[in-house]
């Protein structure tokens, strides 16, 4: 399989890419410049002219997928109003190496104090979408959606899933407030299976909401009590009109097939289709899933396949920000 970031494209993005977080957005550039002490930066102050400005071009060094530039103005937003941003390709777009994404021009001091802010986000969120869009490409042609999980990094998990729906992939919960996700030590501290989902609908009842209830198995023999406990969705949702899996409102079922063979994937599958309504539970396959098996995960018929690596683990986009000089070495007014 070739690597559909090396590919020329479009800069418009497959999947519908969710709004930029911008008040996470703001609150992480703030923590950022905080924690690098952008205004004490001792090695700028001494050895740049205040009064010379520049312009600098940020580009990659590797073919990749665009997520991420909004943070750019919020950094300059907070270090300084005076430079100007231009961004040169949109979020989505597919680059090439030696392609550039921004163009900045203001006061060199602070160019180059916030360099090492601006790529970090840019290299991270460019490498999340990325790292998406591989394993978007690779189950190209079955029904299965890529999710992502809540293995972010702390204080960015807003910006973590923008960069991956930016890749083409959707999003799993956003919080533990989102919706119900029964895992192993809920299902071991209420009782089993069936118990913890009982526990959950009466919670449910008591507090006056309904959200979707997601149960985690790792046997067939699992899933079938699970199948047998869940409701349906009370309405059926298309997966392909959703922006985020989150914004559903409506009570459904969901399995998360955990560490399962596709051989026992293609067992719950089977077994869902011969259950009343079964068609309307949703079966999600996690864990161990790599770029070399998610197609053979995909051609099983699950809906949903989640990956903790599109944010803990993917590669940054290799990223550089170069300053330019005018041979008259402009000052400024």
């Amino acid at each position: 399989m070739d690597d559909p970031a090396s590919r020329a494209g479009t800069e418009e993005p497959a999947m519908k890419i969710a709004e930029f977080p911008v008040s996470a957005a703001r609150a992480s550039v703030a923590a950022a410049l905080t924690e690098d002490m952008a205004a004490d930066d001792i090695t700028t102050l001494w050895s740049v002219p205040a009064d010379l400005i520049a312009t600098a071009e940020v580009s990659t060094r590797q073919p990749g997928v665009v997520a991420g530039l909004p943070v750019v103005p919020e950094v300059f937003a907070r270090t300084d109003p005076q430079v100007q941003v231009e961004s040169l390709v949109a979020d989505g777009a597919r680059v090439q190496a030696g392609d550039v994404l921004v163009r900045l021009t203001g006061p060199a001091r602070s160019l180059i104090t916030a360099e090492r802010t601006v790529l970090n986000f840019l290299q991270r969120l460019c490498g999340i979408a990325t790292f998406t869009d591989r394993f978007v490409q690779a189950v190209a042609g079955t029904p299965a959606r890529i999710l992502d999980t809540r293995k972010t990094a702390p204080g960015l998990r807003a910006l973590d899933k923008y960069a991956v729906t930016v890749g083409g992939g959707s999003n799993h919960r956003l919080s533990l407030a989102a919706m119900v996700l029964l895992k192993e030590n809920h299902i071991a501290a209420a009782g089993g299976v069936t118990a913890a989902i009982e526990a959950v609908r009466k919670g449910m009842a008591e507090s006056g909401t309904r959200v979707p209830i997601e149960v985690e198995v790792q046997t067939v023999a699992e899933a079938w009590e699970a199948l047998e406990a869940l409701e349906p969705l009370e309405a059926p949702v298309a997966l392909e009109t959703l922006k985020t899996l989150n914004a559903l409102e409506t009570g459904v079922g969901w399995l998360l097939l955990d560490n399962m063979e596709p051989a026992d994937i293609e067992e719950v599958v089977r077994v869902r289709a011969g259950r009343p309504g079964g068609a309307e539970i949703l079966l999600e396959a996690s864990g161990n899933v790599t770029l070399d098996r998610v197609r053979t995960i995909a051609d099983t018929g699950v809906d949903l396949i989640s990956i903790g690596a599109l944010t803990h683990s993917a590669p940054a986009l290799d990223l550089t920000m170069l300053i330019a000089l005018d041979e008259d070495r402009p000052r400024l007014r």
